[in-house]
């Protein structure tokens, strides 16, 4: 946390550096004020503030304490001593952060803030999967409620998903719920991949029931990733030859196939960084270009992309304010469910952030 308490004016400035090409003057003042104030209140109320990387610029660029992944948040909320974690990221990111410290205040700035992939798959549907695959080991993805990472074997996030599946040491694993996810990890760990049961709405493969190296999949997908497609990329490439494309794990694999790289997140920006200099494209939420440029400004960002996360949107800094003064929106996780959904997640964090995507 910071030493120094930062003062309006002096957040207004740090954000008018970095953001003043991107968001008006008159809301940079107004989300400098009220950022102020959070500074107060994390002070008095021994709180930290961890910030996911799809943000909004001038809630990244002003509060967090800690900025990063799912996973490297996840490792900052289980290790903490303050008294309260605000953790501006969707739902189940602020669930995760429970499981790891229960013994802390968990808020999030909004009621509202789901995600279509965790609400894609429910724990009875994790529990069917492992009664029709018994002895079969069950990979679920972080972007997944606390029920459900309760009922699986292990957790993984974009960045370690194939680390993950390569550690189960197991020729076949269900890998649930996002289905373009499980299609790339299928695709770098040579595992052919099924889809033998109903899931977000599409109905099951036939057949290849009987092979014996396989992934068990969930059709799952991000409302946000499904949408970037490989015409979209074949266009851009068409006006500017020379850009480098990054697609996040949550792309089909015929966009991640068609980039120049993929990866979570944080590898996304560690992959800017170190090519500086060059033009992007990056196919993910799109904040996260805006949030990039402030730690890469010489990087050039074409701006195709318009794909907001509603969810992620609803997590503003004037709504981190309000959780943090009135103490809203606390996260809760059963302590049954909590216990064996730790394990699950404790694991994951064994592993960590290894393999190509970093």
């Amino acid at each position: 946390m910071q030493n120094d308490l930062l003062t309006a004016d002096a957040i207004y400035t740090k954000l008018h550096a970095n953001l003043a090409d991107i968001v008006p003057d008159v809301m940079l003042r107004r989300k400098a004020e009220a950022a102020a104030q959070i500074e107060v209140l994390k002070r008095q109320r021994n709180a930290i503030v961890l910030g996911h990387n799809y943000m909004e610029p001038s809630l990244f660029h002003s509060i967090p304490d800690y900025r990063g992944d799912s996973l490297e948040l996840s490792r900052v909320a289980a290790t903490t001593d303050a008294d309260i974690i605000v953790f501006c990221g969707v739902r189940f990111m602020a669930e995760t952060a429970k499981i790891l410290n229960p013994s802390k205040t968990v808020l999030i700035p909004s009621s509202k803030a789901g995600c279509s992939l965790a609400e894609s798959i429910t724990a009875q549907d994790v529990r069917d999967l492992r009664a029709m695959y018994p002895g079969v080991p069950i990979v679920t993805y972080i972007n997944t409620y606390a029920d459900v990472k309760a009922e699986c074997d292990i957790c993984c996030t974009s960045g370690n998903a194939v680390a993950v599946v390569e550690s189960l040491g197991s020729e076949q694993v269900i890998f649930l719920p996002d289905e373009f996810l499980a299609r790339n990890v299928a695709r770098e760990t040579g595992k052919h991949i099924i889809f033998p049961v109903k899931g977000a709405g599409h109905g099951p493969d036939v057949g290849d029931t009987t092979l014996d190296v396989k992934m068990i999949g969930w059709r799952g997908r991000c409302e946000v990733h499904e949408q970037f497609n490989v015409r979209d990329i074949k266009q851009v490439r068409s006006q500017v030859p020379d850009v480098l494309v990054l697609s996040h794990p949550e792309c089909s694999p015929d966009v991640v196939e068609a980039s120049d790289y993929s990866g979570s997140t944080t590898a996304m920006i560690r992959y800017v960084e170190k090519n500086a200099g060059r033009k992007f494209l990056i196919l993910t939420e799109c904040s996260m270009a805006d949030n990039i440029l402030a730690s890469a400004p010489e990087a050039e960002m074409l701006r195709m992309c318009s794909v907001r996360c509603p969810h992620m949107a609803e997590i503003t800094v004037e709504d981190t304010l309000l959780a943090l003064l009135k103490t809203q929106f606390v996260v809760d996780v059963p302590e049954d469910i909590r216990v064996r959904a730790y394990k699950s997640v404790e694991r994951m964090l064994q592993i960590g952030h290894t393999g190509p995507k970093d």
